[in-house]
C-alpha cells in the first residue's frame, strides 16, 4: 500500500508481472478495512502516509490478525526506523525508490519462509 497513484500502480503491475496476486490500497485505513474477508500471504507496506502511517497499520495489524509478512518500503529513513518496524513484526525494511528485482526478492524470500514455516507446524 503506498500513498502515490503511480508508485501503487507501479508496484501492482510489477507484482502482477511477477505472477503474484496483488491488490493496493491508497491508505492504512482502507487496508486495515479489508483484512476480515481475506487475509494476504505479504504486505507491501509504505511507511509514511497521511492517516493511519505504516507503524500504526504495523501496530494494529499485529494486535488485531495472525502474523503476516510485512515488508516496509520508505523514502524518509530515519535513525530507529528500520529497528521500530521489525520490533513491531516487519521481515524487511527497505529504500525507495526499491531496485524491482531487490523488492521481488524480499517477497519470494519472506513467502518461501512463511511456507517453510507451515511445512513445520504441519509435519510437527
Amino acid at each position: 500500500m503506498d500513498d502515490e497513484e503511480p508508485i501503487r500502480r507501479a508496484l501492482t503491475r510489477l507484482l502482477q508481472s511477477a505472477g503474484l496476486d496483488a491488490e493496493a490500497f491508497d491508505s492504512g485505513a482502507k487496508f486495515l478495512e479489508s483484512i476480515p474477508p481475506h487475509r494476504p500471504d505479504c504486505v507491501v507496506l509504505d511507511l509514511h502516509m497521511p492517516g493511519i502511517n505504516g507503524f500504526e497499520v504495523l501496530e494494529r495489524f499485529a494486535a488485531q490478525y495472525t502474523p503476516v509478512a510485512v515488508i516496509v518500503l520508505t523514502g524518509h529513513d530515519k535513525p530507529g526506523n528500520a529497528e521500530r518496524v521489525r520490533a513491531l513484526g516487519a521481515a524487511d525494511y527497505l529504500l525507495k525508490p526499491v531496485n524491482d528485482q531487490v523488492l521481488l526478492d524480499a517477497i519470494e524470500s519472506v513467502l518461501n519462509r512463511g511456507s517453510s514455516e507451515l511445512d513445520a507446524r504441519q509435519k510437527g
